[in-house]
């Protein structure tokens, strides 16, 4: 231990952000490639399409709230945090804390569950980590802030999920 070091600090667990990164990483690592008998088998497609679904769900579940302007953002290969961005818009704070919720719990019922979800109470932008999709819900003023529509137009798009029936018109 050096002398600018204390021993509290060195005893200190690691910040969620830097356990959730550790835990991505090992994750990713993981399920990146299986070797058999001197073959290795690339399992990203598999994730890649097991994303896409999570993203696919996540966007059935914001609709189902009445969400606006939902949007899926393949982002595969452009950053290594996720592969699916899932943007979506709530009318309030209570509308955009109502449809997070809405989403980590119906994921949750499928099996699917967050690393992590930040922006409650306060609602004005709720983000939820599940690992391979990433999912922002913005108050409009705060969608055109950050403007992560512009920050991702190149990437391609992911066309969504038909409307619950209850939602059509």
């Amino acid at each position: 231990m050096s002398a600018t070091t204390s021993k509290a600090d060195s005893q200190k667990r690691p910040s969620s952000s830097q356990r959730a990164s550790e835990l991505r990483i090992g994750d990713r690592a993981a399920r990146g490639n299986l070797s058999r008998g001197g073959v290795v088998l690339d399992t990203n497609v598999h994730r890649e399409d097991e994303g896409r679904e999570i993203a696919s769900l996540v966007a059935a579940a914001a609709l189902a709230k009445k969400a606006e302007n939902v949007q899926i953002i393949d982002v595969t290969g452009k950053v290594d945090y996720a592969d699916f961005l899932v943007l979506m818009t709530g009318t309030s704070d209570r509308h955009v804390a109502a449809i997070a919720q809405s989403v980590e719990a119906e994921l949750g019922q499928q099996g699917v569950r967050s690393l992590a979800l930040e922006g409650l109470p306060l609602a004005h932008w709720v983000l939820i980590d599940f690992v391979d999709v990433v999912v922002h819900v913005f108050q409009a003023e705060w969608r055109e802030i950050y403007d992560l529509d512009s920050l991702w137009m190149d990437a391609s798009r992911v066309s969504l999920p038909e409307p619950p029936e209850s939602t059509r018109g």
